[in-house]
């Protein structure tokens, strides 16, 4: 894909003033630097509307750390902040003209749907169903599911010790529904930092979801909890989008692509959830 850079535009630059006495008298002018221009996208996409508006709300986690966590000064930071910031930045959007709307494991389709958010970027795994509401670029990260336990628990080792024991995950995700499917007692809230305080009384034995979502709670609260096992899933991280808005989505996917051949996706990757995971390379996008 031909990449669209948003640029500043250029001052013009003064023609140089001879000193006294050079010969011919006259000064050169500095050659004129050329702006790059600014994105054009086809009349009437997504892309257009956005970057004409030079403003986009964009849904995240704000509970998440390493991929989506507010910080001190009340902005979200994390991978799946830099994915977002990157997609901007191709529309011309600067970061401080990003709007950042919490969504929830429950509330990120019906965002998407209701018009609240213009893409979701926020640990949002790929699958079927949601697929028949709403769209996904990517995949962009393979995640998968993991089990969190206080750091001197060592009866559970792998999911089959979750069988009749009370888990705690969020109403919506996807590991909520593989719990009851593998016979564990999926006790439900609505974030995954809402589960620290029961697994520590004892309300629950462990915190099931996403292996990198539990490396982030683990390394936020150093000494108390650990994640155990292999991932006993796959879920490809997408970013959400309005249902059959087809060129909105082809562009996000070539976006994806562009970052990870020039080293924007993995810059990301290190500044953030780097910090503790090892890289891995990126999947394809899935051009559906």
């Amino acid at each position: 894909m031909k990449r669209m850079r948003f640029a500043l535009v250029a001052a013009a630059a003064v023609s140089a003033l001879a000193l006294a006495g050079c010969a011919g008298g006259g000064g050169e002018a500095t050659e004129e630097p050329t702006a790059e221009p600014a994105p054009t996208f086809a009349a009437g996409s997504t892309m257009e509307k956005l970057s004409e508006a030079g403003k986009v709300t964009i849904g995240t986690k704000f509970d998440q750390p390493l991929f989506g966590l507010v910080g001190p000064d009340g902005v979200p930071v994390g991978f799946d902040v830099e994915i977002a910031k990157i997609i901007a930045s191709e529309l011309g959007i600067d970061e401080e003209n990003i709007t950042w709307t919490e969504t929830v494991s429950a509330n990120r389709e019906p965002f998407i749907e209701n018009g609240q958010v213009d893409f979701v970027v926020a640990t949002y795994t790929i699958n079927d169903k949601r697929k028949e509401v709403i769209s996904f670029a990517g995949p962009y990260y393979m995640a998968g599911q993991s089990i969190l336990v206080l750091a001197d628990n060592d009866d559970i080792k792998s999911e089959d010790d979750l069988v009749g024991q009370p888990v705690c995950s969020v109403t919506g995700s996807t590991p909520a529904a593989k719990l009851a499917e593998i016979g564990a007692e999926p006790v439900l809230t609505d974030t995954y930092s809402n589960c620290l305080e029961p697994l520590r009384s004892g309300a629950v034995v462990a915190v099931s979801t996403d292996n990198v979502i539990l490396a982030g709670l683990a390394a936020q609260n150093e000494g108390e909890f650990k994640v155990v096992g292999e991932p006993f899933t796959e879920e490809p991280y997408g970013i959400g989008l309005t249902k059959d808005d087809t060129d909105f989505r082809m562009w996000i996917n070539d976006v994806l692509e562009e970052a990870y051949a020039d080293g924007r996706y993995e810059e990301a990757w290190n500044s953030t959830a780097g910090t503790v995971l090892p890289y891995v390379e990126p999947p394809a996008p899935d051009r559906y």
